[in-house]
């Protein structure tokens, strides 16, 4: 019989924690017109293809078509730009004439000119770089602070104030977009100028992957005009879709809801992810990121060590990236940087559960990496996106408190066959929605349908 652990009674750091998780998932009621809503509602049924179903098999046309988006290269890591390259070198591969049209920035904390202002080749997809005549101002932090406690309410200029402090302002790489003979025009993510002044300008050819998230900025009243404009939208997630709907009433736009694509790859050498980062045999969580606040790590740091303080014993928390803000010093959390991505994978493999604590994700590939490694997973319920794959693919239990976080980790930590369940139901999950033949044929059949309809 399985020994239950026994929760000690709510005490100070327990309301601490949770009054964080509150403050740090607090956000704006989203609304949108009722009829929107309606809308929405009767094209649910006939016109979206679910993600559990198989690819769309209609005839797909190679044709040209490039991407603006703020930045573009190997070395830039997750995010929706390495999403945009995975997409680009595919469509590449199916013969695909593809473009991108981008700035010269790699570090977006700074956006500052990295690259050479030049055109070549990234496997096989051509790649247009300019340089940005602003990055991110030292104001940006100050300005955007004030701004976004009520951002709805901000004028035309501070919007577009908000948008060149931001940066990365670059109107050559829109301007040779522009006047490109591409069919379509993929504008990627929502948030930067490029979109914001790249979709006007393409007219009928536009089309957009949001990339959103429900954050503060997505409420600046300029963000009405750009959802409006494109042809057709990509989302990532049904709650990224029903949050654009709430704000924007996207149903009316022609989109897909895509999801990003995995690759699956051999298992790595048992142990080897513990080798490579100086860990012994203890049972470990695992979280692959960067380390700061709005990712979640801080609080998930409060939320282990609490958990360690009522439940001793030899787990440990790996936190595997760049710290942006250092979380608390705990002896049982291990923080070994950033790691190759064959470290990356077998650590997934090997670790107890897969954490994703962030507040603000669209999609999280790292997710999805997680679980086509077999590592079951603990996520922030808060975050729609997050609770959406727990619950469509059954790999992993959600948390918004720290109760919660307790009773979810308890069962992980105690139930060995539980946890292969959730790794078995996670691996398939991802192999019937993400697996990146049937994911591009969708998507090859949604571009070609856009482009029609912007020629007609």
């Amino acid at each position: 019989m399985r020994r239950r652990r026994r929760v000690l009674a709510t005490n100070e750091n327990e309301r601490l924690i949770d009054a964080t998780i509150a403050r740090l998932a607090a956000r704006p009621e989203a609304r949108a017109p009722a009829h929107a809503a309606r809308r929405f509602a009767r094209k649910r049924a006939s016109e979206f293809e679910p993600l559990d179903q198989p690819g769309a098999t209609a005839r797909r046309t190679p044709m040209k078509i490039a991407y603006v988006v703020p930045r573009y290269g190997l070395e830039v890591r997750g995010g929706a730009e390495h999403a945009s390259r995975m997409l680009a070198e595919r469509l590449t591969a199916n013969g695909w004439d593809v473009h991108v049209f981008t700035t010269c920035a790699l570090d977006a904390r700074t956006w500052s000119n990295h690259y050479p202002a030049a055109s070549t080749d990234i496997n096989g997809v051509s790649v247009h770089r300019y340089a940005s005549t602003a990055g991110r101002s030292p104001e940006f932090h100050d300005f955007a602070s004030a701004l976004l406690v009520n951002p709805a309410t901000a004028t035309d200029a501070e919007c577009t104030r908000f948008m060149e402090l931001q940066g990365p302002v670059c109107p050559d790489a829109i301007d040779a977009a522009v006047e490109s003979d591409a069919q379509l025009l993929i504008f990627y993510p929502y948030l930067y100028s490029p979109t914001v002044d790249g979709v006007p300008r393409a007219g009928p050819r536009a089309v957009m992957h949001p990339a959103a998230h429900d954050e503060p900025a997505l409420r600046l009243p300029i963000f009405r005009g750009v959802f409006s404009q494109p042809s057709g939208l990509v989302f990532q997630t049904f709650a990224e879709r029903d949050l654009c709907e709430r704000m924007f009433g996207a149903a009316s736009t022609h989109h897909i809801v895509l999801g990003l694509g995995v690759d699956e790859y051999d298992p790595p050498a048992p142990g080897a992810g513990r080798r490579e980062i100086g860990l012994g045999d203890e049972p470990f969580l695992l979280y692959v990121g960067r380390l700061e606040d709005g990712k979640g790590t801080g609080v998930l740091v409060e939320l282990f060590a609490e958990y360690k303080a009522r439940h001793p014993g030899p787990l440990k928390l790996v936190l595997a990236g760049s710290s942006e803000q250092a979380p608390a010093a705990h002896s049982d959390v291990v923080t070994p940087g950033p790691v190759p991505e064959e470290t990356k994978r077998a650590l997934m493999a090997e670790c107890l559960a897969f954490v994703q604590p962030s507040f603000f994700e669209a999609f999280s590939l790292v997710l999805v990496e997680a679980w086509m490694a077999g590592a079951p997973a603990l996520v922030n319920g808060t975050c729609g996106p997050l609770r959406e794959h727990c619950e469509r693919s059954g790999g992993g239990l959600c948390f918004d408190s720290y109760a919660s976080f307790d009773a979810a980790l308890t069962r992980l930590v105690d139930d060995t066959r539980e946890r292969s369940e959730m790794s078995r139901r996670g691996h398939a999950y991802v192999q019937r929605n993400f697996a990146w033949p049937s994911l591009i044929a969708r998507y090859e059949q949604f571009l070609t349908s856009v482009a029609v309809k912007a020629r007609a």
